[in-house]
């Protein structure tokens, strides 16, 4: 089986030796997306705002690949400080209204690019 690349510009280019995402049979991994303007590379300015475009790059590089929000089976977010979970949250419902991916949260110490939130995705056909 073949691994193949996705790449959008819709989203934040890779900042390191690592695909946007990669399809893996009916399975597609998306890296971790930071909360950054693929236009201007810039983080967004606080955390709901990263967090709301992190999920906006992740669903860019969903369609990419031919894939919708409704395909994810899991999510992992990190986040710089556990504080801000519930504000984080509420921002995450409004993109998996129903029946919500299975999901991870963990406090990190530092994020690239001193990021807030950092959002990953497995998704399936």
């Amino acid at each position: 089986m073949a691994r193949i690349p996705v790449a959008t510009k819709a989203a934040p280019a890779a900042i390191g030796p690592y695909s946007q995402g990669i399809v893996w049979g009916n399975l597609l991994f998306v890296s971790g997306q930071l909360g950054m303007d693929p236009a201007t590379g810039q983080l967004e300015p606080d955390t709901l705002s990263q967090a709301r475009r992190a999920l906006e790059n992740l669903k860019a590089i969903l369609a990419e690949a031919g894939f919708s929000l409704e395909d994810v089976v899991k999510t992992t977010i990190f986040l710089l400080d556990l504080a801000d979970f519930a504000a984080v949250n509420e921002v995450y419902a409004g993109f998996f209204p129903e029946a919500p991916p299975a999901r991870s949260t963990v406090q990190v110490a530092r994020l690239p690019k001193d990021a807030r939130v950092e959002i990953e995705a497995i998704a399936a056909r």
